[in-house]
């Protein structure tokens, strides 16, 4: 009987602080996620990455163009890893820079057809929107697989029980771990593979110039 290999998950946090809520966010992320592809009967394995200890590598590397072995091991793992989940505080309504900047250090197509979940922090529910304004754009960018739920934890949502038209944060958590751990099971399944570039077909006829 053939055995399938781990899943491997990586998680990338921008947090600033320590405590930080941004990673405690995607610790819970991370664990739903084990449980929904334990419960497929899938092992995985977590690669946890913190930016903020790389911060300054990050910066040395987006002037140099060469990256530190701490940070380039960072990006192997992210790249090679079969789901992703990254998680930002909102600042200005959008993704931190140290966030923007990690992810700017891919080669095109290192995230193409890889599962994502996104999620965020910040203090007030207003700034929720920056999922779908600023990082799913980011990921459809760079071709990344991703989850249709992203989840938002404002401060009051820790330990809050939601309202009538909102989902408490750990039934919004539950929804997006098996949302993802779903698309690493059929990605692993059925890998998507780059389609190459189609060149323009040349006008018909009657349209070409005379």
């Amino acid at each position: 009987m053939a055995t399938t290999s781990p899943l491997t998950l990586a998680v990338v946090s921008a947090g600033l602080s320590q405590p930080s809520s941004t990673r405690l966010l995607a610790d819970r992320l991370a664990a739903a996620t084990s449980a929904h592809l334990a419960e497929a009967g899938r092992e995985v394995q977590v690669q946890r990455h913190e930016l903020r200890p790389l911060a300054t590598l990050i910066s040395h590397h987006l002037l140099s163009g060469f990256p530190a072995p701490a940070l380039a091991q960072a990006l192997e793992q992210v790249s090679g890893a079969d789901a992703l989940i990254a998680v930002s505080p909102v600042f200005s309504a959008s993704y931190s820079g140290l966030f923007k900047s990690f992810f700017d250090l891919f080669e095109p197509g290192a995230l193409a057809g890889k599962p994502v979940l996104i999620a965020a922090t910040g203090g007030t529910a207003r700034h929720s929107l920056a999922l779908e304004h600023a990082l799913r754009p980011l990921f459809a960018y760079q071709r990344a697989l991703l989850a249709p739920t992203a989840v938002f934890a404002a401060s009051e949502d820790w330990g809050g029980t939601g309202d009538a038209l909102t989902d408490t944060l750990p039934v919004r958590i539950e929804r997006a771990g098996a949302e993802l751990a779903a698309l690493a099971v059929a990605a692993a399944s059925a890998p998507l593979s780059a389609a190459p570039a189609l060149p323009f077909a040349p006008p018909p006829a009657a349209l070409s110039p005379h």
